[in-house]
């Protein structure tokens, strides 16, 4: 089976039974390098600008905190994890207000992502968001 991209290039060749082979030989080789576990999880959130939680794996919830300001709480500690956020739409269309968002542990709960978003002029302001989390 071939698929196409979306924007409707050439066909992806399917992969041969040795190429599978080696990708699935490469599952978290690259973690024990970094001092990572097989355990090793991706995580993520999509918030709304409200402060609630559209979606997510492993997210157990989320509150906006103040004007541009949220808290994302995940089912495990992440207080040593990898973080990336960008301003995005909770659907699965459109185009996000312009702004930026910087991203950072909690201070005080190991298990839990402070987010901070802004309006295109650098002003806090609220913005739905996508968070994941290199666990």
């Amino acid at each position: 089976m071939t698929s196409k991209s979306r924007r409707g290039s050439a066909a992806q060749p399917d992969p041969g039974r040795d190429d599978v082979a080696d990708a699935e030989a490469q599952v978290c080789v690259t973690c024990a390098a970094v001092g990572q576990p097989a355990s090793a999880r991706v995580l993520f959130a999509v918030v709304d600008a409200r402060g609630a939680l559209a979606r997510g794996l492993g997210a157990a919830s989320s509150t906006r905190l103040a004007a541009g300001m949220y808290q994302v709480v995940f089912d495990q500690d992440v207080s040593s994890a990898a973080y990336v956020g960008t301003v995005g739409l909770t659907g699965g269309t459109g185009v996000a207000q312009l702004g930026g968002i910087a991203v950072a542990g909690r201070t005080g709960i190991l298990n839990a992502v402070f987010v901070q978003t802004y309006a295109g002029n650098g002003t806090s302001a609220d913005r739905a968001f996508h968070l994941a989390v290199l666990a």
